[in-house]
């Protein structure tokens, strides 16, 4: 019998996402050549267009795990085809994230696709599908990092080393923002199948609050401090240092000018 997912059209990569990533590449050749007058501003096309291609594959994710654990909408849906636009909350899962990367450097989690989970049986599908989306993260982080803990760099031009390292910083930031086992989060989803029922309906009201209360905790100077110091571990295990990490920020916000350290090192 034919279902909703079999249809060519529900797979079919939407040209909006191609736009992105053709956005991505572009603005990577011209971070890596030097060819923009302006670096910062190819930095900044660079490391947003990429963004959201992460953000993208990670509601794709959750999708298609939850496709294979037996939510056969997802297709109709759209979220098969890549189309930021045809996720249920594209303000948060899409623009929320570009402007707090802007404004503040941190990878917001998104959080939009809509899983029917009564067509899912098995906690352990359950947790996979909330999994699968920071995974998605830490696999992108992985490969912004490969130049740096492959010990790869000779040749990489620094505009392009800053960039990636910036890039990965906000890969880490959104992985273990997600992985938190906060109610809304996605943590929390991977260990909510194995809770029992009570402390599910207890917890159920807080969800919609849950991104808010963590966020509220990092206005906090000493839990603040203590979430980037895991943050710059992992990445200082990965090989990007703090001077990357810098230079990778300081040029992605072009508008405030770049610092003489930056330049001096690039």
């Amino acid at each position: 019998m034919t279902t909703v997912t079999t249809r060519r059209s529900d797979r079919r990569v939407s040209p909006v996402f191609l736009g992105i990533v053709a956005v991505t590449a572009v603005t990577g050749w011209a971070t890596w050549t030097g060819f923009a007058a302006q670096p910062g501003v190819a930095v900044f096309l660079f490391v947003t267009a990429a963004w959201i291609v992460s953000l993208c594959l990670h509601e794709y994710a959750h999708a298609r795990t939850a496709l294979h654990g037996g939510d056969i909408t997802v297709g109709a849906k759209g979220y098969l085809t890549l189309n930021p636009l045809n996720y249920t909350h594209a303000v948060l899962s899409i623009v929320l994230p570009v402007i707090f990367v802007i404004m503040g450097g941190i990878g917001l989690p998104g959080g939009a696709v809509f899983i029917e989970r009564g067509r899912i049986q098995g906690r352990w599908k359950h947790s996979l599908v909330s999994a699968a989306g920071p995974l998605t993260n830490v696999v992108f982080a992985l490969v912004c990092t490969a130049p740096f803990w492959l010990d790869a760099l000779d040749g990489v031009p620094a505009d392009f080393r800053f960039a990636l390292a910036f890039l990965a910083l906000l890969q880490v930031t959104a992985a273990i923002l997600n992985f938190l086992p906060v109610p809304g989060l996605d943590g929390y989803g991977v260990i909510e199948p194995w809770l029992s029922y009570g402390i599910r309906r207890q917890v159920e009201p807080f969800a919609p609050f849950g991104l808010l209360f963590v966020f509220a905790l990092l206005m906090v100077p000493s839990v603040n401090g203590v979430f980037f110091d895991a943050i710059y571990a992992v990445l200082d295990a990965l090989g990007v240092g703090d001077v990357e990490r810098y230079c990778g920020e300081d040029l992605y916000r072009f508008w405030q000018g770049s610092s003489d350290f930056c330049a001096a090192v690039s």
